[in-house]
């Protein structure tokens, strides 16, 4: 299945490379094969042979009587073949512990191997707790950010446009770039984040054209893949407009991008790449070895002319006498590194010294620890890791020299930067940086350049956590000073008054909104309605309806249902430290209507019961006070433990054009939320069971069944709407909340309370006790139950 190349020894070096770029499966038999050979990638796995190989036969010897071996695979750059792969090389193992794999894909196998990459950058690696194994000889992209940030500030630019990806590596670097940015008080114009469909017939290719045509940012930033890169500035070129770009270390020396017909109109091109350096050797080597003779690994292959750019140099009649011209300086290098620091780690674990070593048995565990402690220095490389497993090594700083004579670019270093420390380019580069700014300068005549610049930061929420509006302004371009002012806190810079900040709409749930009058209104009826139980019930407390809804906690039930419905009021309006109360209060309130009904269950079901086992359980939960004191107080407990440790306060969430006023309650509190809900619900669900088990009884007044159907509505309400209010933004989210309330309320009025009020108002015939012995007789008697005579 998979093309390979294997060489045995005693300790095994597993190697995923990418050879070809793409993956093809065949639907009829599912074969799988790859396609866009990629000459740079096979040559990097000669580097690894070609290191391992020098350290087997360097004198002397730096493993005496051990033999590195290796076995590599070609990905077809699919992550899904990468991890066959891997799972392959385990085991193919006889102990899967000697094999290390120097990946180059940002993922993490779940067996305890040392891996190394050559090329991987992205931030989330240096995450220990996530990748405890991972290890790497490229510096992560948090140096590349900065020595971006290094470069912006040397020229005192103060305004970019960022482009990145929806991928680990554009993501990370550009939320990176944008702190950097945002800390040192640098304009971000725009930031467009690519998909991973990204094309040139999308409508965000489209987009992102307009946006760099209208930019006034004094340089794009592309932080993203080189098919991303290739996209772009071909719709760049074809749209003739010229900027000044900064590359990321994915295309700053791309061979393909820089080789596209007009590349040279585009503008100035700084990049970013790993510090460059030739393995030592590595050109006789492959020069030697493939000067025209057939070798086995090659012919897997089959290079042909398509696979090699037109060179004079190149022999034409031996393709493959040419692959020297296409080693890099980067990417091999670091496979260089990766195997040497393997090698020293096992030399220092294994105690190798005067040709012997004092131990042959290790584990991966302790190999790896060792490879995080070494520091050497390889070909005036130094080399150590820090806590995340990061090297730190410097960049070369690369700029495209265009030639328009020529026809394309020439790409050249111009200095070079190291981790925490100022950036360095070449003196004769100063001269370059007064000719730009005076023919930006010449060009401008004497014009105003306004321009809006957006800091914005986002959290996993949506709520931009750290929103910053910039106008940018220069009086005068030939006083070449450009400053940036901050809008003031609530303001924006719209897209049609790029020199304007204007204030941000403030958003919550106003009375006039017509939800809110919706709400109100059933609220108010449901009050009015309360209140007139209230009275009916107070009029009729000594008859037994009254008796039989649960006498005097009745009137505790009225009241819990009056504090709820009251409640809805509590969610419309802006938002303030009393009104933020709400969900506290109603976890209250429904605590004590729902203890009120399941004591009026129990009373019911221990009248009616004639099971001695039964009603000797039923007997003993038979104090309705006590039951509503327990179950409330422990609700009680926790909305005062919510109110003291994290009280629901009013928030301001920043976006784009308003500002959204909401209690903070699900954020900040969403355990208290969270358990409010849950024991609530639970008392809801153990009313139902009860409830449902009595609706056989002679209940003449059918307690139990309402009761069932009231708690099966409350039920359902919670289901359906909190799934809707946890997703939902914006200022219907309240809104939700006070429905839920509003009709979970509603439904124990309507069920529980109402019948009863009609039945005192217009059946007062069975509301006497004669009523309820003839109910109850006939009741047995349909069942052939005989019944004693009163």
């Amino acid at each position: 299945m998979w093309k390979k190349v294997l060489c045995p020894g005693d300790i095994m070096i597993g190697g995923l490379f990418p050879i070809h770029q793409q993956k093809n499966t065949t639907k009829d038999s599912g074969l799988i094969s790859c396609d866009e050979f990629n000459i740079q990638t096979l040559l990097r796995t000669q580097v690894m042979i070609y290191a391992i190989q020098e350290i087997n036969q360097r004198s002397p010897r730096l493993l005496p009587n051990l033999t590195l071996g290796y076995d590599i695979y070609d990905t077809c750059g699919d992550v899904s073949l990468a991890i066959r792969a891997a799972l392959q090389l385990l085991k193919n193992q006889s102990d899967p512990q000697k094999c290390l794999i120097p990946s180059s894909i940002e993922s993490s196998l779940p067996e305890p191997n040392t891996k190394i990459s050559y090329a991987s950058t992205s931030e989330l690696l240096s995450k220990k707790y996530k990748f405890p194994t991972f290890l790497r000889t490229v510096s992560s992209d948090r140096f590349q950010t900065t020595a971006i940030y290094e470069l912006v500030k040397y020229f005192s630019w103060q305004s970019v446009a960022i482009v990145g990806s929806d991928d680990e590596y554009g993501k990370y670097g550009t939320d990176s770039l944008k702190k950097l940015f945002s800390d040192n008080n640098i304009c971000v114009e725009f930031v467009e984040i690519l998909p991973g469909s990204f094309s040139e017939n999308s409508t965000t290719a489209g987009d992102l054209i307009k946006k760099i045509n209208v930019s006034t940012a004094e340089a794009i930033i592309m932080f993203t893949k080189d098919s991303n890169v290739r996209i772009v500035l071909e719709a760049v070129i074809k749209q003739k407009l010229n900027r000044t770009w900064i590359a990321s270390d994915t295309w700053s020396t791309s061979h393909e991008i820089s080789k596209i017909e007009g590349i040279e109109s585009i503008g100035p091109v700084f990049g970013f790449i790993l510090k460059q350096n030739d393995v030592p050797g590595f050109e006789d080597y492959i020069r030697s070895e493939f000067n025209g003779s057939t070798k086995s690994f090659l012919s897997h292959y089959q290079l042909s002319p398509k696979n090699f750019e037109d060179d004079t140099e190149c022999n034409m009649t031996s393709r493959q006498s040419c692959l020297h011209y296409y080693i890099d300086c980067d990417e091999s290098y670091s496979i260089y590194l990766a195997v040497q620091v393997i090698a020293e780690g096992l030399r220092v674990l294994l105690r190798c010294d005067n040709g012997s070593c004092g131990r042959t048995n290790f584990t991966t565990t302790e190999l790896l620890n060792e490879i995080k402690k070494i520091n050497i220095t390889v070909n005036n490389t130094n080399i150590h890791f820090d806590m995340n497993g990061d090297p730190s090594l410097g960049y070369d700083v690369m700029f495209w020299n265009q030639s328009k004579s020529k026809g394309g670019v020439d790409i050249r270093k111009i200095g070079e930067y190291w981790p925490n420390k100022n950036i360095l380019l070449n003196e004769d580069f100063a001269q370059w940086r007064k000719n730009e700014a005076r023919g930006q300068g010449q060009g401008g005549g004497g014009r105003l350049i306004i321009g809006v610049i957006r800091s914005v930061g986002v959290e996993d929420s949506g709520e931009l956590k750290d929103v910053q509006f910039w106008v940018k302004e220069q009086a005068n371009v030939e006083d070449e000073d450009t400053t940036c002012m901050k809008c003031k806190e609530g303001q924006y810079a719209p897209e049609n008054q790029r020199d304007t900040c204007v204030n941000k709409t403030e958003e919550f749930l106003e009375w006039t909104d017509p939800f809110s009058i919706i709400l109100s209104t059933m609220a108010v009826f449901a009050i009015v309605a309360t209140v007139f139980s209230a009275i009916i019930i107070q009029i009729n407390r000594g008859t037994p309806i009254v008796k039989a809804i649960g006498g005097c906690l009745c009137f505790v039930e009225v009241a819990s249902l009056l504090l709820g419905f009251s409640l809805t009021f509590t969610f419309i309006g802006k938002p303030t430290s009393n009104s933020c109360l709400g969900i506290p209060l109603f976890g209250i309130s429904f605590s004590l209507c729902i203890s009120c009904i399941l004591a009026n269950l129990i009373q019911i079901l221990h009248g009616f019961s004639f099971d001695p086992s039964v009603s000797s359980k039923i007997k003993k939960l038979n104090h309705p006070v006590a039951l509503v004191i327990i179950i409330s107080g422990v609700q009680v407990a926790v909305s005062l433990a919510w109110l003291l440790v994290l009280p629901p306060s009013p928030e301001k969430m920043q976006k784009i054009t308003k500002i959204l006023y909401q209690c903070n309650i699900y954020k900040d509190s969403s355990k208290f939320f969270a358990a409010t809900i849950v024991y609530n619900s639970f008392w809801g669900f153990v009313c139902f069971i009860f409830a449902f088990k009595g609706r056989e009884l002679p209940d003449i007044y059918k307690n139990a069944t309402l009761i069932t159907v009231s708690m099966i509505l409350f039920l359902i309400i919670w289901i359906v709407f909190l799934p809707i209010f946890l997703t939902l933004e914006g200022k219907y989210k309240p809104a939700i909340n006070s429905a839920a309330i509003l009709i979970s309320c509603f439904s124990i009025l309507a069920c529980h309370l109402a019948p009863k009020c009609y039945i005192m108002l217009f059946r007062k015939e069975i509301n006497n006790q004669n009523a309820i012995s003839e109910y109850i007789r006939k009741h047995y008697e349909r069942r052939d139950i005989p019944v004693i005579p009163s």
